[in-house]
C-alpha cells in the first residue's frame, strides 16, 4: 500500500463508506478496495482503487469526492461508477479511455474472478457462469485495448 495523505484519506473514506457492508462470501466488504489499492503502484491509483465501488455502494457523490480529490482520481472513480441502464460492454469501452481505470479495472476483475473468494452455492452456478464469461471477455477487451 502507498501511504500518502491522499491515500490515508481515501482509504479513512472507503472504511467508512463500506462500514457494515459484506460481500457475496459474508467478508467484510472494504477488503476488496484493499486488495485491489495493495496491487497499486502510484497515489492516484491506490486512491481510485479505494474508492471505485463508494458512489455506487453508499451515499457518498462524486461532488463530494472532488472536493477532496484531484480531478485524475475523482474522473477515474466517475467512469468506474457503473450506470446499470448502460449495456455492461458500453460501460467496459467507457472504463477503457481512462488508463487509469483500466489498471484498477483489471485488479477488479482478476479479484471478480477468484472463485474462491465465495462460497458455491448450487441455485448460484448459472450465475456464477454468466458473471465469470462477462468478467473474462471484460478483461481481454481491456488487455486488447491497453496494448494498443
Amino acid at each position: 500500500m502507498i501511504y500518502t495523505d491522499l491515500t490515508k484519506k481515501a482509504m479513512t473514506l472507503a472504511y467508512e463508506a463500506h462500514k457494515g457492508q459484506t460481500d457475496m462470501g459474508g467478508i467484510p466488504y472494504v477488503f476488496h478496495p484493499l486488495h485491489l489499492a495493495e496491487q497499486m503502484t502510484d497515489e492516484y491509483t491506490t486512491c481510485i482503487a479505494l474508492l471505485h465501488d463508494v458512489i455506487e455502494d453508499s451515499d457518498l457523490t462524486l461532488k463530494q469526492l472532488e472536493q477532496s480529490f484531484p480531478p485524475q482520481v475523482t474522473e477515474a472513480v466517475s467512469v468506474l461508477t457503473r450506470d446499470f441502464d448502460m449495456a455492461y460492454m458500453d460501460y467496459i469501452r467507457l472504463v477503457s479511455e481512462n488508463p487509469l481505470a483500466v489498471r484498477v479495472k483489471l485488479a477488479d476483475l482478476e479479484h471478480n474472478l477468484d472463485s474462491t473468494r465465495l462460497p458455491e452455492k448450487p441455485d448460484d452456478v448459472n450465475r456464477s457462469v454468466s458473471l465469470r464469461k462477462r468478467y473474462e471477455h471484460a478483461r481481454e477487451y481491456l488487455l486488447a485495448r491497453s496494448r494498443e
